[in-house]
């Protein structure tokens, strides 16, 4: 049955759905770009006792902001899964990848000099320690087992 003059339902259904927050992969590098000057000119506060001259001072010290996935998301206005989504495209894949790397790199620089509680961020990046805790048992004959005594 074919749609009655007027009726443009059909227009409808063709355009529903929420429109493309980023219409390029140009625009999401730029508001990527503006969420690390964000995180780097808004650093993180703790307040430290310090002794001036016999007195204790209380006083602020700036922390770094680590970048994150999850920062980046939240001042984006987007789910994690939707960048995600973003990176599955091929025109946004590249910028997705180079995000992620930035990302991964400064977190990676700030525990390295300190700035960043190493634990953390190595938990956080899927780093690991590996040692070799394999144990060799050989069989000894009595004999041979009575030579490594003396």
């Amino acid at each position: 049955m074919p749609f009655q003059e007027g009726n443009n339902l059909w227009e409808i259904r063709s355009s529903a759905g929420r429109k493309p927050i980023f219409d390029s992969p140009d625009h999401l590098w730029e508001c990527a770009c503006e969420y690390f000057v964000w995180a780097k000119s808004s650093p993180l506060e703790e307040e430290k006792l310090f002794a001036f001259q016999g007195a204790v001072v209380k006083d602020k010290v700036q922390l770094m902001r680590p970048f994150t996935i999850g920062g980046l998301c939240l001042f984006l206005d987007i789910g994690t899964q939707t960048l995600y989504d973003y990176g599955g495209k091929d025109d946004f894949s590249a910028i997705v990848a180079q995000i992620k790397e930035i990302i991964y790199e400064q977190k990676f620089s700030g525990a390295a000099a300190g700035l960043l509680n190493s634990n953390i961020i190595a938990r956080d990046l899927g780093l690991k320690d590996r040692t070799d805790a394999s144990v060799t048992v050989t069989e000894l004959s009595q004999e041979e087992w009575l030579k490594t005594l003396t």
